[in-house]
C-alpha cells in the first residue's frame, strides 16, 4: 500500500526516442537521501521511470527542478505527484478533443476550406490562451463560415483530422481496467461523434452546428457549451457512476479546459498554452497521451494498443 506522506517522481520521454537510462536515473537517485528513497522502478524501458519518496517540504519541487537540470536539454517530462492513498488508476476520464485527442483545431480546418482560415485561426489561438471570452470567440468564427457545404466536413474529417499519437491506447488501456471515458468539447459535434466512436470513448459531448438546406448557418445552437460544460461532465458523470473527484482524470490543453483540469484528482495540461501548463497537477509537453497512462503508475506491458 503507498505510503500516505509519500510523492512520486515520473518522467516520461517520446516514445520514439526514448532518452531515459540507468545513468540519468542513478543521477538523479543520488540527489536524494537514501533514508528518503521508498522505491523505483522502470514502468517503460528508456521511455517513463518513477521513484517513490517520502514527502518533502515542499512538495518535491526542489527535487523536480533538480531532476530537470541532470535532463536538461532533452525531450522529456518531468512531473511530481502526491501519494496520498488516493488509487493513481483513475476511474473517470474526461478529455478534451481539439490538440488534445486530435491534432487538430477542428474550426480552423473548417475555417480553411471556407477561405477565412487566417481570420479564425488568429481568434482561436486568442481564445485558447484564455484572452477573449469563448462564446463570444465562438460565434464571432461560426460567423464567418456561414454558407459552407456541409458535406465538406466529412471531407475534412477523412483528408485533415488525425488522431493524437496514444489516444487510442489511453482510452483502451483505461477502460480495460475499469474507467469511464468521456469527450468533451467547445468544438462541434459533427467531429466529436465520429472521433468518439473512432476511439471508443462512452459519451462525448460538444457544441450543434445550425443548417439549413446543406449549408451551415453561421450559428450554434444555445447553450454554447464551454468552459463551464466541461466541468459540469466532470462533476456530472462522476456523481452518476459513484466516483470520487479524486479518481477522476481530465486532459486539455486550452484556458476552456482549466475549470475541469483544476477540479479533477488529476488534471494534465497537454502540450498546452502557459495558462494551463502553470496551474495543472501535471503536464506533459514531449511525450505522447501513453504518457497519461504512466503519470497513473501503468507499466508499458499493461497497455492495451
Amino acid at each position: 500500500m503507498p505510503d500516505p506522506s509519500s510523492l512520486v517522481l515520473v518522467i516520461t520521454a517520446p516514445e520514439k526516442a526514448p532518452c531515459l537510462n540507468a545513468t540519468l536515473t542513478d543521477t538523479i537517485t543520488r540527489i536524494i537521501a537514501k533514508d528518503a528513497i521508498i522505491e523505483s522502478r522502470w514502468l517503460s524501458t528508456g521511455e517513463a521511470w518513477e521513484l517513490r519518496l517520502v514527502t518533502q517540504a515542499d512538495g518535491g519541487q526542489r527535487l523536480k527542478q533538480q531532476a530537470s537540470t541532470v535532463l536538461i536539454g532533452l525531450p522529456v517530462d518531468v512531473n511530481i505527484l502526491p501519494d496520498d492513498g488516493a488509487p493513481r488508476r483513475k476511474k473517470l476520464l474526461i478529455a478534451d478533443m481539439d490538440s488534445t485527442i486530435i491534432e487538430q483545431e477542428c474550426i480552423d480546418e473548417i475555417a480553411d476550406f471556407a477561405g477565412v482560415r487566417d481570420k479564425v485561426s488568429a481568434v482561436t489561438e486568442s481564445a485558447m490562451r484564455g484572452e477573449l471570452d469563448f462564446a463570444e470567440a465562438l460565434k464571432s468564427r461560426v460567423a464567418l463560415l456561414a454558407g459552407l457545404e456541409v458535406g465538406l466536413l466529412d471531407e475534412i474529417i477523412g483528408s485533415r483530422i488525425s488522431i493524437m499519437p496514444g489516444a487510442r491506447a489511453l482510452v483502451a488501456t483505461m477502460k480495460a481496467h475499469g474507467a469511464r471515458t468521456a469527450l468533451v468539447s467547445g468544438g462541434f459535434t459533427y467531429f466529436t461523434d465520429r472521433i468518439s466512436n473512432s476511439i471508443g470513448f462512452d459519451i462525448s459531448q460538444a457544441n450543434q452546428l445550425c443548417v439549413s438546406d446543406g449549408r451551415l448557418l453561421g450559428t450554434v445552437k444555445q447553450p454554447i457549451l464551454g468552459r463551464q460544460a466541461k466541468l459540469e461532465a466532470l462533476k456530472s458523470e462522476a456523481k452518476l457512476h459513484g466516483i470520487p473527484l479524486s479518481q477522476t482524470l481530465a486532459v486539455g490543453d486550452g484556458a476552456n479546459d482549466l475549470a475541469m483540469i483544476r477540479k479533477a484528482g488529476l488534471g494534465v495540461a497537454y502540450r498546452a498554452k502557459p495558462i494551463v501548463a502553470g496551474e495543472a497537477k501535471a503536464a506533459i509537453k514531449h511525450g505522447n497521451l501513453k504518457a497519461l497512462l504512466y503519470l497513473q503508475g501503468y507499466t508499458r506491458d499493461e497497455l492495451v494498443e
